[in-house]
């Protein structure tokens, strides 16, 4: 990895692409992953809620299929369970494996329910005696997967971030970064040139002949052998 500065004076998609490629190890994966998050789901998977109306959203077996998919490796850990006036909230943290850097992350969440209350007395008329048998359970439950699918939303498109929104700008991603062939020559370039620049014994120089000249370094090659022979 080349640990040379680069200088800017004011950040540019060009400039930007220039401080990553001195990370290609790291930047082509999370480069890579970021588009596959940025593809919408299948819209056969894309459900519209019962009680929102238009609200669109990823039922909680699809969430975890990609969190499976995706990252293989994973743990939601319920970070609070709480009553609200007249529901539960769940907080809970969704632990993943960064496949681009072999890291575990994670993200937050928060979800919550309404707890369900016996017919005719009202939501806001909440006591002991008026909430339904197992509505507190249910209201978990439900609480908890709003929660996952909340804090997989940070995850992209892919997982349903941008289902409700407007105006959403599309990313395709960096072609440059994307581009293993043209980073690698670039590297392979720089590593040939190098040594006709440093070689000094003509056997060992006409070994990267065919290399120089698939690389367009025919001309420093050929430069270099003329040095050599004298």
């Amino acid at each position: 990895m080349s640990n040379e500065i680069v200088k800017i004076d004011k950040p540019t998609k060009t400039t930007i692409t220039s401080l990553f490629k001195q990370l290609t190890d790291v930047a082509i994966p999370l480069e890579q992953l970021n588009v596959i998050l940025s593809t919408p789901p299948p819209t056969q998977w894309i459900k519209i809620h019962p009680y929102i109306k238009n609200h669109k959203y990823l039922p909680i077996d699809k969430v975890e299929y990609l969190l499976r998919s995706c990252f293989k490796k994973f743990q939601i850990e319920v970070k609070e369970v709480k009553q609200l006036f007249n529901a539960i909230q769940v907080t809970v943290r969704v632990h993943y494996l960064n496949p681009a850097t072999n890291e575990m992350m994670f993200h937050d969440g928060v979800g919550a329910w309404d707890l369900q209350t016996s017919a005719g007395s009202g939501a806001l008329k909440l006591d002991l005696s008026n909430i339904n048998i197992g509505a507190v359970p249910m209201a978990t439950g439900i609480a908890k997967s709003v929660a996952i699918k909340d804090a997989c939303d940070h995850f992209g498109t892919l997982f349903g971030a941008n289902l409700n929104r407007k105006d959403v700008q599309n990313f395709e991603g960096n072609a440059e970064l994307l581009s293993y062939d043209k980073i690698n020559d670039e590297k392979e370039s720089k590593r040939v040139l190098d040594f006709i620049t440093s070689c000094s014994d003509l056997k060992l120089l006409q070994g990267v002949k065919s290399t120089a000249i698939a690389l367009g370094l025919q001309k420093e090659y050929e430069a270099k052998e003329a040095q050599i022979n004298g």
